[in-house]
C-alpha cells in the first residue's frame, strides 16, 4: 500500500474506502458538468500498470507550468466549486485550508514582484492557472485517479478496488513563505513544518547534530525534484517545466544548484542518512511525530498513515537530515526518510522566504505497486475463467 510505512489496518482500510466514495461522487459531479470540449482536456486514460499511458499520469510539476488538464480559466464559476469539492475530498480540513491559501498567494506573489513578471502569457502569477485531470472512470470497477496542480500545489490520488491506494506525491509550497497581516500577525501556510524541524535539529546534542547536518549549505530545491520515481539522480531545472511551456534559465543545471562532493553529500540514497528516531529522547521523538503530522495530516484521517508512527519501531526508523543554517530566517533544507517515507523541505530563495515541502513514497509513488497487484489478480482470474 502506497503512501506510508507498512500495510494499513482494518480501520485505515475502511477510511480509505469512505474517502474514495466521496472522491468518486465529487469527480463524477464535476465530469457531468463538462461539455464535450472540456471533457477532452479533463479526462485521461485509466491507470494501468506498465502501460505507456501511465507516462502522463506520473508526470507532475510544482512550477507555474502546464500541469495537464482543465484550468479554472476554462470553466464556469459553478464548475470551479465542483473542482474545489473534489480537492477537498482528498484533504483534511487543515490541508484544504492550506491549499486554498496557497492558491491565493499567487496574488500576493504578484505584488511582491511588482506585478511585472512576464513569461509570455496573459498573466504569469495566476490563481486561475490550476489544472484538474481525472484518469479513468470514477467509481467504476477499474482503477481510476485524479491530479490537481499548479504553482506550488501537486495532489495525486489513485483509487483501486474502491479504496484510496496512493496519495503521493503530495507537494505544497509557499512564496512568500511568510507575509504580513493586519495587527502584526503573519500568514505562514507551512510555518509549523519549518518551526518544528528547526526546534528538533537545534535540540540535538552536538554529536548527533554533527551527524544530522550533512552540508553547511542548502540545496536550491528539493533533491528529488519532480521525478516520476524517487532515485539517486540529479534532476535538471528543465524537467520542472512541461516541454514547450517555459524555458527556465540554466535549464541543464541540477535543481539543487550543487555538484561534485556537495551533490553527493545530499543525494537521495535508499539507506537513510542523518539521525534515526531511535537515537532521540522522548521530547525529541514527540517533536518528530509532530513534524510528520504537518505532512501526513494533509490528507483525511482515514487516509493519513500518521497513526502508524504510534508504533515506536516505526518512529525509530525515521531519519532526520539537515543542510544549511539552523538559525531562523536563514536558508536551510531538511529531509525525513524511512520505510515508504520521504519528506523534503527547502526554504532558500527570496531571503529564505520561499518554501517547498513534499511528501513522497520512495518505493512507489502513484501507487504502482497496487496497480501491479491488481493487474496480476485480474489477469490470473481471466486466465482461470478461460
Amino acid at each position: 500500500m502506497s503512501s506510508g510505512a507498512g500495510k494499513p489496518g482494518a480501520e485505515e482500510t475502511a477510511g480509505r474506502t469512505e474517502v474514495a466514495t466521496r472522491m468518486a461522487e465529487a469527480a463524477g459531479a464535476w465530469l457531468d458538468s463538462l461539455d464535450p470540449g472540456q471533457r477532452e482536456m479533463a479526462v485521461g486514460p485509466p491507470p494501468a500498470a506498465g502501460d505507456e499511458s501511465e507516462v502522463e499520469r506520473t508526470r507532475w510539476y510544482y512550477t507555474p507550468t502546464d500541469h495537464g488538464g482543465l484550468t479554472f480559466h476554462e470553466q464556469r464559476p459553478a464548475q470551479h466549486r465542483l473542482v474545489m469539492r473534489l480537492v477537498a475530498s482528498g484533504l483534511s480540513e487543515a490541508g484544504y485550508t492550506t491549499v486554498a491559501t496557497i492558491l491565493g498567494l499567487e496574488n500576493v506573489l504578484d505584488r511582491v514582484e511588482g506585478f511585472s513578471v512576464n513569461w509570455g502569457r496573459e498573466r504569469t502569477r495566476d490563481p486561475g492557472e490550476y489544472y484538474l485531470r481525472v484518469f479513468g472512470e470514477p467509481g467504476g470497477p477499474r482503477p481510476w485517479g485524479w491530479r490537481f496542480g499548479g504553482h506550488h500545489v501537486s495532489l495525486n490520488y489513485l483509487v483501486v478496488d474502491g479504496r484510496i491506494a496512493a496519495s503521493t506525491p503530495n507537494f505544497l509550497g509557499a512564496d512568500p513563505a511568510a507575509a504580513p497581516l493586519l495587527g502584526g500577525a503573519a500568514l505562514r501556510p507551512l510555518g509549523s513544518a519549518e518551526d518544528l524541524a528547526r526546534e528538533l535539529v537545534r535540540s540535538l546534542h552536538p554529536e548527533l547534530a554533527a551527524r544530522a547536518v550533512l552540508l553547511p549549505r542548502p540545496p536550491n530545491d528539493v533533491v528529488t525534484g519532480n521525478s516520476a520515481r524517487v532515485a539517486d539522480r540529479a534532476v535538471k531545472r528543465a524537467e520542472l517545466w512541461r516541454p514547450g511551456h517555459h524555458v527556465p534559465d540554466r535549464a541543464e543545471q541540477p535543481v539543487t544548484g550543487l555538484d561534485g562532493a556537495d551533490q553527493r553529500a545530499l543525494a537521495f540514497t535508499p539507506a537513510p542518512r542523518g539521525v534515526a528516531g531511535s537515537e532521540l529522547d522522548a521530547a525529541q521523538r514527540e517533536l518528530l511525530r509532530g513534524l510528520l503530522g504537518t505532512y501526513l495530516d494533509r490528507v483525511p484521517e482515514g487516509v493519513s498513515p500518521l497513526s502508524r508512527y504510534d508504533d515506536p519501531a516505526s518512529l525509530d526508523a525515521v531519519h532526520l537530515a539537515w543542510a544549511g543554517s539552523t538559525t531562523a530566517g536563514e536558508p536551510h533544507y531538511y529531509r525525513l526518510q524511512g520505510p515508504r517515507l520521504l519528506i523534503e523541505w527547502t526554504n532558500v530563495h527570496r531571503g529564505a522566504n520561499h518554501a517547498h515541502a513534499v511528501w513522497r513514497d520512495p518505493e512507489t509513488d502513484f501507487g504502482g505497486d497496487v496497480l501491479a497487484d491488481h493487474h496480476d489478480a485480474h489477469h490470473q482470474a481471466t486466465t482461470y475463467r478461460r
